[in-house]
């Protein structure tokens, strides 16, 4: 017995509901229905995962290439000094010692006087000198006597021998003759020997006589006295502390009215002095003066020690604000270099094999360079071989930065052309945006957003 097409639903009537029936077939295409619905519901949810995947892929992989900056070697507008430490000397500067030995009588002169050349700066109580002296003037008075005595005797001599020689034949013997002729020679003698002794006496006393005059010490030449190591009632000893004396510095004299700057310039640098440069001093007890100096020499030769050259500069002092001793930092003005770039210090990358840059390669490929720097300006570097001007150099470039390793420019506007991979990220902030939002649609279809 078979069984009817459909089946009476219950009525308003026996429960409330109103009567309806369906035929099988109609059930059957509204099941096939909802599956096909189903299955494109699952296709473009598995189609849009697959997209956002890749998608996310692409972004991930465009967020594993570094991202720099570049910049461009820059040539100097203008000539950049060069800052040295430098040592402020006197002119002439002399130290004075004692040259007899003796007791300080008297100084003159203190600290920071004027003085002329040949003013008395001290006087030193020489009693042993005086009496030498005095011994000395004694000897060549007694020897000047003897002069006389010896010249009346050789005028005796020779007289006596004249008459002697010049008398008639047979009247003397030649015998007496030639004694008297020995007399006056051996006269002669002893004239000549008590000339000599007085050439010898007044020796000695031109010798103490010029010691008598270092008694008193005066100034070699006009200046200024910037030591004075001595009193009244001292004990001086003659000569000097050089060679391992002991004798004390008594006064010390410079002349200012005009200095000397010395400076030791690297061997690096030292091409770029010349005499005639100018050159500017800046002192730490005048940090609102400049001072004004020109190089006048250089020693030629490197000193085999510091690698250094000696420089020499003059400065007048007018004012005498400049003084010995005086710590100055020296500002070369040195003229422009065209052949010399630079770059920021931040651009320098350091490795065992030397200092080096990243350079940005067509492609967006990295190069190391090495490079040799020359003066570091604080913010900048001098670069005076391995860069050319055209070069775009990384600024602050990872650590881990290898030659042609593959990275994004940040700023391509500021460092000219840029590669692919630049372009690709010349809008970096709308190309993030655009993998962003693609990555949020995926998300947000996807089963988990669901939940």
């Amino acid at each position: 017995m078979s069984k009817p097409d459909a089946e009476p639903l219950p009525s308003a009537s026996s429960g409330g509901a109103v009567p309806i029936t369906l035929s099988r077939g109609k059930l059957r295409r509204t099941g096939i229905i909802a599956a096909v619905a189903a299955l494109l519901v699952a296709g473009v949810g598995i189609a849009e995962r697959a997209f956002s995947a890749h998608a996310v892929a692409q972004w991930t992989a465009d967020q594993a290439i570094p991202e720099v900056s570049v910049v461009i070697p820059q040539r100097a507008d203008s000539a950049e000094p060069l800052v040295l430490p430098g040592n402020v000397k006197a002119w002439f500067e002399a130290p004075i010692y004692a040259r007899v030995n003796g007791y300080l009588k008297k100084w003159y002169f203190d600290y920071g006087a004027h003085v002329k050349q040949g003013q008395v700066l001290a006087e030193i109580d020489t009693p042993e000198v005086d009496a030498q002296f005095a011994a000395a003037q004694a000897d060549l008075d007694a020897a000047r006597a003897k002069v006389q005595v010896a010249q009346a005797a050789m005028d005796f001599a020779k007289s006596t021998y004249d008459r002697w020689r010049d008398s008639p034949k047979g009247v003397v013997s030649v015998q007496e003759t030639e004694s008297k002729k020995a007399d006056y020679e051996s006269a002669v003698a002893g004239y000549d020997a008590a000339e000599a002794g007085v050439k010898s006496d007044e020796g000695v006393v031109n010798r103490l006589r010029a010691l008598e005059q270092f008694k008193n010490i005066v100034a070699p030449f006009d200046g200024v006295v910037t030591e004075r190591n001595t009193d009244i009632g001292d004990l001086i000893n003659a000569g000097s502390g050089a060679g391992g004396g002991s004798a004390p510095q008594l006064f010390r004299v410079a002349d200012m009215h005009r200095m000397r700057v010395f400076v030791q310039v690297p061997q690096a640098m030292s091409a770029q002095i010349s005499p005639g440069m100018s050159a500017e001093l800046d002192l730490p007890q005048f940090p609102d003066r400049t001072f004004k100096a020109t190089v006048a020499t250089t020693a030629h030769a490197i000193d085999a020690s510091s690698r250094t050259l000696l420089v020499e500069l003059y400065a007048d002092n007018p004012d005498g604000k400049l003084t010995p001793g005086t710590y100055a930092e020296v500002h070369f003005n040195l003229p422009t270099n065209p052949h010399i770039l630079t770059v920021p210090t931040t651009a320098l990358v350091f490795r065992r094999s030397g200092l080096q840059v990243a350079v940005l390669r067509p492609g967006g490929r990295v190069e190391l360079r090495a490079i040799r720097v020359g003066r570091n300006l604080g913010d900048t570097v001098e670069i005076l071989t391995g860069l050319s001007p055209s070069d775009r150099v990384i600024d602050s470039p990872p650590d881990s930065v290898e030659s042609g390793d593959l990275v994004k420019v940040a700023n391509p506007a500021s460092s000219g052309p840029v590669s692919d991979v630049a372009r690709l990220s010349a809008d970096p902030a709308g190309h993030r945006t655009a993998v962003a939002s693609t990555a949020d649609a995926s998300a947000a279809s996807s089963p988990r957003s669901a939940q």
